[in-house]
Parts: C-alpha cells; structure tokens; sequence
C-alpha cells in the first residue's frame, strides 16, 4: 500500500492561516542553494525573484530574464530547502499572452523545479488569467503597484498610488486576484496610506506581503542583496541588516596582499608528503 508523506514545507494555503492568526509572513529573495539553506530556517517563503537578472547578471532591469534561467536557479534553491515555500516568479513574456500559455509555462515551473507557486505580476486586468491557473492547481501569488517588468511603460521604476484615482485603482486589482484564487499578494512601491488601505481591505482576503509599503501588510519580502548591504544602490525602502559588501572587500583586498607577499598559503595549508 501506498503511504501518503506529509510535507514538512510551508504551503500556499498556510498563508491563509498565517494571516488570520496575526502571525507575520517572513519573505525573502534567493537564487542559490546556500543562500537558500540559510534563508529556510528563518523564512515562510523564499522567492526566486526575476531580480536575479540584475542582481546575478547585471542587467538593468528584469525584462530579459528567460524561463530558463528561472527555472535554473529555482532548482538550485530548492536543493538548498526544506521548510519555506519557494515561489518562482514568472518571467516577462511568459503568462501574458493567454491564461493557456501561462499555464503551460507555469506548469512546466513547478513540474521542473518542485517549487509550491509561482508569481506574476499585474492587477484586475490579469484576474482571468489567475483564475484559470488557480482552477486548474497553479497556485498564484499576485504582485501590484510597482511592477518592474511594466517599467518601460510606467516610465521607470516609479512609486504608485499618488494620483487621483490611484488608491481605487489598486484596490480593485487587489481585490480581483485575491477573487481569482491568489493566495497572496505583494505590493510594491504604494505610498503608505493607500498600502494600508490595501492591507486592511475585507475585500482582500489574500495575504498582502509589503515591499516598500506598509508595515500594515501580512508580511513582508526584501532582495535578499539588498538587505545585507551587497547592492551598490538599494532603493529607499531598503533597511540594510548587514554591510556585507564591506566585509567582502576587506576578506578579498587581504587575501590579494597575502598572495602578493607570499604569506599564503602557509604550511598549515599545504600537504605534507606523508
């Protein structure tokens, strides 16, 4: 006889309970196995963000980022977890042509990768597309506001809900998905109070994970770059919990001038012949 195994993994459902219970979602971003094993035994979820195409490769913005790539690197992640719920993001150019190519490429997501959702990007406009992913057991988390890879047509990486009409606007996408079957949601880039409008909402039952927001969110997610002080430039909504990229650049520039001066390898890291 077959014996169901109970996954020991955060699920997309739980974040309904975490919600309701008060209970802080903690999210971060990873791309790779080790990062990944740190980061799971302090977050509910990790998110293979499409960052990685600037964080990783340098790019300027997200746009670039192929399916491939994401599925690579959520691969890795995977092997470097246990417990959080890993989201994939998908990519620009890959769900937003129909509900049925999104739900062939996402399919092939979380067939490849193992991960427990995916992620896409835009409000009341992509609902349908949501739904039929939602119906057919892709769990989607949704992603409003600030969404980097609509930057050419936002005209940069700009900060939402300041114009009239905006704070209704957001709300409606926020209520559409979260009606679609999303499980969560991230706002990014909201001014405060149309954030927490947002987060308060009972028309949103998904859980809001905040990312230059409001506290008043579910949970929140950062790049994970960025809050240990790796980035050269983070945006304003970063708080840098480390200066990594300090200690970094100190370990290199003493490792250089022991090479250079012949202090290393000493004979403690060498081997003798017997």
């Amino acid at each position: 006889m077959s014996q169901m195994v109970q996954s020991r993994r955060v699920r997309a459902v739980d974040l309904a309970k975490f919600k309701a219970e008060g209970r802080k979602i903690i999210a971060l971003t990873a791309y790779h196995a080790h990062t990944a094993s740190i980061l799971d035994r302090h977050c509910d979820v990790i998110l293979v963000g499409d960052s990685l195409g600037m964080v990783m490769h340098g790019l300027e913005s997200t746009l670039p980022v192929t399916l491939e790539m994401m599925i690579l690197q959520a691969q890795a992640v995977m092997r470097g977890t246990a417990k959080a719920l890993v989201v994939v993001d998908m990519p620009f150019g890959s769900y937003e042509a129909s509900p049925e190519q999104a739900f062939l490429n996402a399919a092939r997501v979380l067939k490849e990768t193992g991960a427990g959702a995916i992620k896409m990007e835009g409000g009341a406009h992509f609902a349908d597309t949501v739904a039929f992913l939602t119906k057919r057991g892709i769990p989607v988390m949704g992603h409003i506001g600030l969404t980097p890879q609509s930057v050419n047509t936002m005209g940069g990486f700009r900060v939402q809900g300041r114009g009239p009409g905006d704070e209704a606007r957001l709300l409606e996408d926020a209520r559409a998905i979260s009606e679609a079957g999303a499980f969560a949601i991230v706002l990014e880039g909201i001014v405060e109070p149309v954030a927490r409008v947002i987060a308060a909402a009972d028309t949103v039952t998904a859980a809001t994970i905040g990312i230059g927001a409001t506290a008043a969110c579910d949970g929140q997610i950062l790049v994970l770059e960025d809050m240990l002080g790796l980035s050269d430039r983070a945006p304003k909504f970063v708080k840098a919990f480390g200066s990594l990229r300090t200690q970094i650049e100190a370990a290199v520039e003493a490792y250089a001038e022991e090479v250079r001066s012949g202090r290393f390898p000493a004979d403690e890291h060498t081997y003798p012949p017997r």
